[in-house]
């Protein structure tokens, strides 16, 4: 589906995203959680990076837009950034930002080295592009970067809140990197204290954006019936351009130097990245759970059977797989149906065990421990098919590698006259000098003819044979990989004993240390189940060891504790930053505190080493290894910061400090003139949201120091940006509703929902049904829906219209590819060429889709003075008096230069 722009003159007009939603579904709240935008917008890797930090910003505005134009929310838009994460998850950090500076490291001085063999040997390169590399480790909590985020945010806003009509009744709530916790669990946090609260909407639609998969985890553990993900398709093999020469077909490893050769009409735009939208898919939570209630659902069980609780059951045990606080089991590999074992095996336990494995984010140990002792009677079959399945594998690999050596041909020629795919739509081109290329592929087959006879010479760097005698043959052409040594080997007897003594350094026979390993597991289990339901349970508490114990060795977990200590805090940001980064990273701390992470007398220079090994642990590549880094000792690190703490500065102090939530509503909200008014009578206590202002959401309200205002100039961050010096937004400080430490989130349906109608038909069980052609999905959240699609005669009419010369993969991809940021080009619509009807015209955003209109979206009675709350009927009916930005650039409407993809907004959002 799509929700195309109109572009007249070169000047983009911006989607009116206050009109029904195109996609047929209509979202009450957006969540974004931030880190999932800020890592591709500032170090893309399917297009050219930003050349600096404001264009970074831009491209996070846009990538903003863009989620926006399609989700449309009508109530809430909430962005959460990271901010200071629990000790538990600071080791996984730490892990990533060791190796994305070691890695970064490599990759640099490996494409220096290779540049200067290319050169030295004659090979054409463009001058090396001098930019300072852009170390995305500075996406962490404390930074400077991180602070100069939420202020360009913050203008973000109130640039949205004034000048777009989608955003006219919309609530924002900010959640920077100066409130702490992860950013997807403040959201999960928020929604877990508003379904807490009488005015909550049952029935709200919730949609959250991001790409990790425990992001579906998140959304099961809500009970939420209607919860939806959207995240970018994932597209494997994207062409990437090789970072020396910045030509396509291959990666720095294998560049030679040679020139370009030229690829039709257009050949300034050869090598240029295909220009396409990035497109985005909808995870529709409620179809999961109709698979799950499927998979799930047990007969003659000796309780009474709940869905529900089975749904968190099954969460629960995915975290064996895997998570961001505990390495997996030795035997349980997601790719292996891991997950489909332990739903078998807890299929055929639960019987005896009386009941559920986990309620409301509390586990119950003595039935963990049966489910756990199950999966550690078969764990010896796993290993041994395990290695068996390998072995199948690598032979077929090696059959596959001897087969196509046998078949290939001895001499394919390239360049003008290399062969062309079938089907290939652009025009031939007219060979230029065919007598030279003939005499190049001459020379080069005889050159390759001469290597193959003489296997064993060896040549020098100028290509003449040496007399050194013959050379071993390299690895990439022999039969088999290197691959490291296994000193473990699971699959042969005795391989507890020196799984233990391998990875722990000691004996199979120390039960008091395999114990401590399992407490320690437990623990971690208990923790992460708790902070996915009832929030973090202690910020302190992390597992202190780099691999897990078996399955087999859960004997006796069920007395063991699993309570945490309660008031802990969380680090502050510099002291995170501190705990998280390597050396490399230093520049972005204070100085004394980065000479402790750099002075050889430093007391916790042993936190910083400038190497460490990483452990494959069965795995083929080092990102799949494990990082053996020291564990970061919490009272030393404390104690070398108490001698620097006095050397920060006011700035710095004010970034080190934990702020909060900051709420935004512009002047046609409800809430507006109430807010204005704690700001006029200075009222320094926090008040109460009245719910009937605000779709229902509940919290405090407190001034706000440096606060957006109206008929205040908001300041614009980016040099770019124009100020806004017509402001009619306001912000105020927001905090949750608040609960006693001992209060329990109930993991329930709430009273009054809905339970949205089924998607699946009963041939969606079947691997094919519709008279045995393969399953299609349901590519809209409307199943009667009926595909548009063009007849025969419409192809050609397209055939003959569209240009054809350039020979990108698509039809509608032939258009002169557009500059990266700020492009002066644009493309206006063919000539003749009409807009598509809009669909749905006469639906209202809201009162299309759900029943009686809840009492928090009923018009409440103001106070004097104070207008009433427009309906969705009468905003729409206003829109032609709320007129976009009065600044108007070369861009679009919008002070900022547009981005190609986004001036052509020609991507399908489905």
């Amino acid at each position: 589906l799509r929700s195309q722009a109109k572009e007249c003159n070169g000047v983009k007009a911006p989607i009116d995203t206050s009109k029904p939603n195109p996609n047929e579904v209509e979202f009450d709240n957006l969540y974004l959680d931030m880190n999932g935008i800020i890592h591709p917008c500032t170090h893309p890797e399917d297009k050219p990076a930003p050349k600096n930090e404001d264009e970074m910003m831009v491209a996070i505005f846009e990538y903003i837009d863009r989620i926006f134009n399609i989700v449309r929310p009508r109530r809430l838009l909430y962005m959460a950034i990271d901010g200071v994460a629990p000790r538990a998850k600071m080791n996984q950090q730490r892990s990533r930002r060791f190796r994305a500076s070691k890695e970064g490291m490599e990759a640099a001085e490996e494409k220096q080295k290779i540049r200067q063999e290319i050169l030295a040997k004659g090979g054409l390169l463009p001058p090396e592009e001098v930019k300072e590399r852009f170390d995305s480790n500075c996406i962490t909590p404390g930074t400077e970067f991180m602070d100069n985020l939420a202020k360009c945010l913050r203008y973000y806003i109130a640039d949205r809140l004034n000048s777009d009509p989608g955003w006219k009744n919309l609530t924002v709530i900010l959640s920077d990197a100066s409130a702490p916790g992860e950013g997807e669990h403040k959201i999960m946090d928020y929604i877990r204290r508003q379904r807490a609260q009488p005015n909550h909407d049952p029935n709200t639609h919730h949609c959250l954006c991001g790409a990790d998969a425990d992001l579906i985890m998140l959304g099961l553990a809500t009970h939420e019936p209607n919860f939806t993900i959207i995240r970018e398709e994932f597209k494997p093999n994207k062409p990437k351009p090789c970072g020396l020469c910045n030509q396509m077909g291959h990666e720095v490893k294998d560049c030679q130097g040679l020139p370009r050769e030229k690829q039709g009409k257009h050949d300034q735009f050869a090598d240029s990245l295909p220009i396409a939208e990035q497109e985005f898919i909808f995870i529709r939570l409620c179809v999961l759970r109709e698979y799950l209630e499927r998979e799930l659902t047990m007969a003659s069980l000796p309780f009474t059977f709940d869905f529900e609780r089975s749904v968190d059951d099954w969460v629960f045990m995915c975290f064996f797989v895997g998570n961001d606080f505990l390495p997996h089991l030795p035997s349980l590999e997601i790719r292996e149906g891991a997950i489909d074992r332990l739903v078998n095996i807890y299929k055929n336990v639960v019987h005896k065990t009386g009941g559920y494995l986990t309620e409301s984010g509390f586990v119950n140990l003595q039935r963990v421990q049966m489910i756990m002792l199950a999966v550690g009677e078969v764990e010896d079959s796993i290993f041994k098919k395990r290695k068996d399945d390998d072995d199948n594998f690598k032979r077929r690999q090696k059959e596959k590698r001897k087969r196509m050596k046998r078949d290939q041909p001895s001499f394919i020629p390239g360049g003008q006259f290399s062969p062309q795919a079938l089907g290939n739509r652009s025009s031939p081109q007219a060979i230029s000098n065919p007598r030279q290329a003939a005499f190049e592929m001459r020379m080069h087959d005889r050159q390759n003819s001469t290597t193959s006879s003489s296997p064993n010479t060896s040549l020098t760097s100028d290509g003449s044979p040496s007399l050194a005698g013959g050379i071993k043959r390299k690895a990439e052409d022999s039969d088999s990989e290197p691959e490291p040594e296994d000193n473990i080997r699971l699959w042969e007897t005795g391989w507890k004993q020196r799984y233990y003594k391998n990875k722990f350094d000691v004996d199979a026979s120390d039960e008091k240390f395999r114990r401590k390993v399992v407490q320690s597991y437990v623990e971690g289990l208990c923790w992460v189940l708790r902070y996915y339901y009832q929030g973090c349970a202690s910020w302190n508490w992390y597992y202190p060891f780099h691999y897990a114990p078996f399955a087999s060795d859960f004997e006796g977990i069920a007395d063991m504790p699993s309570d945490f200590e309660k008031g802990s805090k969380p680090f502050k940001p510099l002291e995170q930053l501190m705990g998280v980064f390597p050396a490399a990273s230093g520049n972005f701390l204070p100085p004394t505190w980065r000479k402790l992470m750099t002075d050889p007398e430093s007391s916790i220079i042993d936190f910083y080493p400038e190497d460490f090994a990483i452990d494959l642990n069965g795995k083929k590549y080092a990102w799949q290894g494990v990082a053996l880094l020291p564990f970061v000792d919490e009272r030393r690190l404390r104690a070398a910061l108490e001698e620097v703490y006095p050397d920060l500065t006011p700035e710095e102090s004010r970034r080190n400090s934990l702020g909060g939530d900051v709420l935004f509503v512009g002047k046609h909200h409800p809430l507006c003139d109430f807010i204005v008014e704690q700001y006029k009578t200075k009222n320094t206590e926090p008040v109460d949201i009245p719910p009937e202002l605000c779709h229902g959401i509940q919290g405090k309200l407190t001034l706000n120091e440096n606060a957006v205002l109206p008929d205040q100039t908001v300041e614009s961050p980016v040099p770019m940006l124009r100020d806004l010096a017509q402001n009619s937004a306001v912000s105020i400080s927001f905090k949750d509703p608040q609960f006693d430490e001992d209060f329990v989130f109930k993991a329930i349906v709430l009273p009054g929902a809905k339970k949205p109608a089924p998607v699946l038909k009963p041939g969606d069980w079947e691997k094919t049904n519709n008279d045995g052609r393969p399953w299609r999905p349901q590519l809209s959240f409307n199943r009667d829906r009926k595909p548009v699609h063009l007849d025969q005669s419409a192809f050609r009419t397209l055939g003959h219209t569209m240009p054809r010369e350039r020979g990108m993969p698509g039809m509608y991809a032939n258009a002169v590819p557009l500059g990266t940021y700020g492009s002066p080009y644009t493309r206006p619509l063919l000539t003749g060429q009409q807009q598509i009807p809009k669909l749905l015209s006469n639906l209202r955003p809201q009162e299309s889709w759900r029943g009686p209109t809840p009492l928090f979206q009923q018009t409440p009675q103001r106070t004097a003075g104070a207008a009433p709350l427009l309906a969705w009927n009468r905003m729409l009916q206003s829109q032609n008096q709320y007129q976009p930005s009065q600044y108007q650039g070369l861009g679009g409407p919008m002070s900022y230069p547009q981005r190609p993809e986004d001036r052509m907004d020609r991507g399908r959002q489905v």
